[in-house]
């Protein structure tokens, strides 16, 4: 034991000497974080990390009652909520986690685009954070089928129509996605073992490698900041920015506890192949943005359906979002408006460009065509 270094337990030792524990305990105490105007967009990414966690937790404690099976699903989901103690909270927060989740994820990864966190040589710390995003948002559309309500059942086939539109190889992507040619069972079964067993594989991989990525290469500093030189004195991050995030994590589950207790997540209706769609269908709000672009496409542009150049302009646009680190070479990253570069116009552009499309999406009034009018 060098000398400064804190004096351990048997216990400790006897990890250590099997382990290595003491190298990565260097390794966490050598870390370091900017401090500036712009440190508490730092805290997303453990923030996400957290929510990730508890839905790990609750995912899990789910999975000892659930059934997957279109003639089991939805009464294993009903069994939970009124017969398991408890079991309605643990739904509901697996619910409101993974909303929150997703909307941590959102917020972080805006921020590092705007505060241009990719360059280099982060550039494979962004490819794995963006991996991390397109693994997230499949973990919401597989588990929305899971209940096998009629809401979700009939939002289902509405999102997997959108990939049999995409050119040449559509009908065959729509298939694999459905198990056949309609949402059935066979669906419901291929969703759960996307979601309990394909995506968490993935997902361990990206996120142990976008966090080792992290800590070998630190939190970048954005370049407004490094010219100007206001960084102030490094904050370390073993203890004082892991506490700080701990308190923040503390926040969060306050926040999910109270949503799941005064919004618990409903059931609804089991699903009928048979019955007719529900009124105004929607998809879950982080798809709204894209399922509202397309309903506003005519149906022809230049000779071409409507649906496919919104497929594959959405598909060019993330093609552009996963390259970004390459297309903006800049390194000293000087701008004329000091902090605001062009590229920032165009992400703050897609933020509104979001909003507007999710709100027009909630509050746009859809007739029921199944009502009977009188007479």
């Amino acid at each position: 034991m060098t000398t400064g270094e804190p004096r351990r337990g048997r216990l400790w030792s006897w990890f250590d000497d099997r382990l290595g524990l003491a190298g990565f305990e260097r390794l966490a105490r050598k870390k370091e974080v900017p401090v500036h105007k712009h440190t508490f967009w730092y805290y997303l990414g453990g923030m996400t990390l957290f929510l990730f966690i508890v839905q790990v937790g609750t995912g899990i404690l789910l999975l000892f009652y659930y059934r997957a099976s279109a003639s089991e699903a939805y009464e294993s989901i009903q069994f939970i909520m009124t017969e398991v103690k408890f079991g309605w909270l643990i739904r509901s927060l697996h619910h409101w986690a993974a909303n929150l989740m997703i909307f941590a994820l959102f917020l972080h990864m805006f921020s590092v685009l705007i505060l241009r966190a990719y360059r280099p040589p982060r550039e494979l710390t962004w490819l794995t954070g963006a991996g991390l995003l397109v693994v997230t948002l499949a973990f919401g559309f597989t588990g929305y089928l899971l209940p096998w309500n009629q809401l979700a059942y009939f939002a289902t086939r509405v999102g997997t129509q959108i990939v049999g539109v995409v050119p040449l190889v559509g009908e065959g992507l729509l298939r694999i996605a459905r198990g056949g040619e309609d949402v059935s069972g066979a669906t419901l079964t291929r969703f759960y073992a996307l979601h309990v067993a394909v995506l968490p594989t993935l997902i361990v991989f990206l996120l142990a490698t976008h966090v080792y990525l992290v800590q070998k290469l630190g939190m970048s500093t954005p370049p407004s900041i490094e010219k100007a030189g206001t960084t102030r004195r490094p904050l370390a991050f073993m203890p004082n920015f892991l506490l700080r995030d701990l308190v923040g994590w503390l926040g969060a589950l306050a926040i999910i506890a109270a949503l799941a207790a005064y919004f618990p997540a409903e059931l609804g209706a089991k699903a009928d192949p048979f019955a007719p769609a529900p009124a105004g269908i929607k998809p879950e709000w982080y798809f709204m943005f894209m399922f509202q672009t397309l309903k506003y496409l005519p149906a022809h542009i230049l000779g071409i359906e409507g649906e496919i150049i919104g497929v594959m302009g959405f598909g060019l646009a993330a093609l552009v979002l996963v390259f970004v680190p390459f297309i903006d070479r800049r390194r000293d990253g000087v701008e004329s408006h000091r902090f605001f570069g062009y590229l920032n116009y165009v992400w703050f552009a897609a933020i509104a460009f979001i909003l507007i499309m999710t709100y027009l999406g909630y509050t746009e009034v859809v007739p029921d065509l199944t009502a009977v009018p009188e007479p």
